[in-house]
């Protein structure tokens, strides 16, 4: 799984960051997005790489700033009762 953190400018509330999730969801095959206005941040979690320049024209076709975009390896924290 990969994990994707975009630096968007221009999100100011929740509404948002729920239009911001939206897009990435309804563009691109994705297990989980989260979007925060105070962090100026959007968090994706995807099973493949995701194309950078493609999320930033979705992201920016809706008014929104993308700064900057790092991907990396993402394994899911589980819960154990060994360790």
């Amino acid at each position: 799984m990969i994990k994707t953190t975009l630096k968007i400018d221009g999100m100011m509330c929740g509404h948002c960051e729920a239009h911001v999730n939206d897009t990435i969801r309804n563009g691109f095959d994705v297990k989980k997005v989260t979007s925060s206005h105070k962090k100026g941040t959007s968090e994706i979690i995807s099973d493949q790489p995701l194309d950078a320049e493609k999320l930033k024209a979705a992201i920016e076709a809706d008014g929104y700033k993308v700064l900057s975009s790092e991907s990396e390896p993402y394994e899911k924290k589980g819960f154990s009762l060994f360790k």
